[in-house]
């Protein structure tokens, strides 16, 4: 059976995963349901794990990025031992590192429905910052109620920081 033809633009057309298997194409998805196959294969490439979806809003197919966890976690191990490392400096300072750190991971990471992935991250960070801070002292108690002031200042919320490939190519190529 030739697949059915495609609405979609040029740049989601036969498009296939770096690994050759079929993955984020709007006709391939429709055809792999036909034959009672499911979803079709997930990708990480680049840091992101890529699959089919629809949009919410609109029911438009799009191919969806999400942070892979391998990169995340490797991130958070790597944030774990320098924290560790710099456990006695200032609390300043490592704040100050901290935001650079995490400003980082956001410039690379935020891309549109990551929002979830990129809390997540805030979060951990914050928590492994906490850890390292109550293992200063024996008798020192570090509370969420003491601590939150302390992490609002120094590691930024998560926002998404890119737009849509469609929307990017739209602005930079108009019609």
């Amino acid at each position: 059976m030739a697949p059915s033809p495609c609405r979609k633009p040029a740049c989601c057309r036969g498009w296939k995963s770096p690994t050759g298997k079929e993955a984020a194409n709007p006709s391939w998805a429709r055809d792999r349901k036909q034959r009672g196959e499911g979803k079709p294969e997930t990708f990480t490439f680049l840091g992101f794990t890529h699959f089919c979806g629809q949009r919410i809003s609109d029911g438009a197919f799009i191919v969806w990025r999400i942070t892979a966890k391998k990169r995340m976690v490797a991130k958070l191990k790597a944030i774990k031992a320098e924290l560790q490392r710099r456990k006695h400096h200032r609390t300043t300072e490592v704040g100050a590192w901290l935001r650079k750190v995490v400003l980082g991971y956001y410039q690379y990471h935020a891309v549109p429905g990551v929002s979830t992935q990129l809390r997540i991250f805030s979060r951990r960070v914050c928590r492994l910052w906490r850890s390292v801070l109550v293992r200063r002292s024996q008798r020192a108690l570090v509370r969420w109620d003491r601590l939150s002031p302390v992490l609002n200042r120094w590691i930024p919320q998560p926002r998404i920081l890119h737009p849509y490939p469609d929307a990017r190519f739209a602005a930079t190529h108009p019609q």
